[in-house]
């Protein structure tokens, strides 16, 4: 990724917000950077043009999203080794612990719920440490609909680990992580916070975490 690209603040404003797998119009971003239509437009071709962010357009309109999951992984390892901003309102704190407590990054799971959830899958020996399936692993996961060797044909990798910025730890990317996410949230044991990428575990989502995959997370 080249440093250049993202260290302008504008430009990693933008990427920020295209990090949970959304795709954006331009005059959204801006109004997110607090710039002008056409510093916008300069700034995205200098994205899309350095592979970062992929543009779909549709109509007269342009819709930005991040390149690809490995994209969006660098700019959460990136942020991990960031310094540390203080919140400077109840409204940020508030946003801030919800952002820690569970969100997305792309289309799968991080902050405390995502790491917690990868490491249930490795003690139960679900997953090795490697991230490779364990057939136990398998048989778990069919139970929740999941069927691994499918997922396994696909292009994208199966699993792969990913810096969680805010714990400094991994949570579970790749196709894997990806399908556990929708999952969780099609069964209604997690569910999405309107405006943000941050989620919450739900009061039935906590217990049949800890039922079928012994993920344990603190309520809210």
């Amino acid at each position: 990724m080249p440093a250049a690209l993202i260290g302008d603040e504008t430009r990693a404003t933008f990427l920020t917000a295209l990090v949970d797998g959304s795709s954006l119009p331009a005059s959204d971003l801006a109004a997110r950077a607090g710039v002008s239509a056409s510093t916008a437009s300069v700034q995205l071709a200098k994205l899309v043009n350095g592979g970062l962010v992929g543009v779909e357009r549709n109509g007269r309109h342009s819709y930005y999203r991040l390149a690809d999951e490995a994209t969006a992984s660098a700019i959460e390892a990136l942020a991990a080794i960031a310094p540390r901003r203080t919140a400077s309102s109840r409204e940020q704190a508030r946003a801030g612990a919800e952002l820690r407590a569970a969100r997305t990054c792309y289309d799968h799971l991080a902050g405390k719920l995502g790491v917690a959830l990868l490491e249930a899958l490795q003690q139960q020996r679900l997953l090795t440490q490697e991230l490779e399936v364990a057939p136990r692993g398998a048989d778990r996961f069919a139970r929740l609909g999941i069927e691994v060797d499918e997922l396994a044909r696909a292009r994208r990798p199966l699993t792969r680990a990913c810096l969680d910025w805010t714990e400094r730890r991994h949570h579970l990317a790749g196709a894997l992580g990806a399908v556990l996410a929708t999952n969780f949230l099609e069964r209604g044991w997690v569910e999405r916070l309107p405006g943000s990428r941050a989620v919450r575990v739900t009061d039935g989502g906590r217990s049949e975490l800890a039922r079928e995959l012994a993920v344990h997370v603190d309520g809210r």
